[in-house]
């Protein structure tokens, strides 16, 4: 039974608008489609073990889904990470460090180590896999390492050709989905690089990608005057950093789970 009902919450869920979520449907999915071509032989057999023949891509996005079900609502906090504006990487790795919130950098630490451990149901492995994939994408998604007055860019409202949004949905979805690619043709056109470019961009650690975010973060709260009309010219400044955001993301996410499933 409650197989059968987690299964109606999902699909039901599959119908909402994904504007609510972080860097919508297609962001993520991308992230998770790059992730799955760049895996090692080894890491695509665990996997396999733990969700079948189904794609990662499949399940990027579960853990915004899940946020219509109260039972999740401990892990809201899960999906970013509160942080003042223009620190220097010093005060940066203090702050990350210092933080008793149960926060992005904290679980996804967490997460890590449990997944490599042998102690996990195969449903509690799919959850915490499932959660992992869409935090490293969260963490690529600049104003997911935002500051806590405007809730990542949520009250700094813009206007998108006209239309009125805030700063964090306009870098969620409306820019992404701009090109309109499927998630399989962004991930075809992103992932085009050699290994030597490649490994240029998984260098470093989770600190590091994270601070990576938070200084483009900086950049984009820069970027905007409250009220401000954006539109074509907004995309073209920006659309190299959010396609580099997107195939770094699917690389890095890939280097995690080549590293856990080893």
């Amino acid at each position: 039974m409650r197989k059968i009902l987690f299964a109606l919450v999902f699909a039901l869920c599959l119908l909402q608008s994904s504007a609510i979520f972080a860097w919508g449907t297609t962001g993520h999915r991308v992230i998770a489609e790059i992730a799955e071509r760049n895996l090692s032989r080894k890491a695509k057999k665990e996997l396999k073990k733990i969700i079948g023949d189904q794609q990662l891509a499949y399940w990027a996005n579960w853990p915004d889904f899940i946020k219509s079900d109260s039972t999740w609502k401990f892990a809201d906090g899960w999906h970013y990470i509160n942080m003042p504006g223009n620190l220097p990487r010093p005060a940066f790795d203090q702050e990350l460090a210092n933080s008793t919130d149960d926060n992005l950098y904290k679980r996804a630490l967490t997460l890590i180590e449990e997944l490599k451990s042998n102690t996990l149901t195969l449903e509690e492995k799919q959850q915490k896999l499932y959660f992992l994939i869409h935090m490293i994408g969260d963490a690529h998604q600049p104003l997911h390492i935002g500051r806590l007055e405007d809730l990542g860019g949520n009250r700094v409202k813009v206007e998108w050709f006209r239309k009125p949004t805030n700063l964090h949905s306009l870098w969620d979805s409306a820019l992404v989905d701009f090109d309109k690619y499927s998630y399989t043709e962004y991930a075809t056109v992103l992932d085009v690089h050699g290994k030597t470019h490649n490994q240029t961009l998984i260098k470093g650690n989770l600190e590091d990608w994270i601070f990576d975010s938070y200084t483009m973060a900086n950049t984009i709260y820069n970027s905007v005057e409250e009220n401000e009309n954006l539109s074509y010219r907004y995309h073209f400044d920006f659309k190299d950093t959010v396609e580099s955001q997107l195939l770094k993301g699917g690389l890095r996410l890939a280097k995690l789970l080549n590293e856990i499933y080893k």
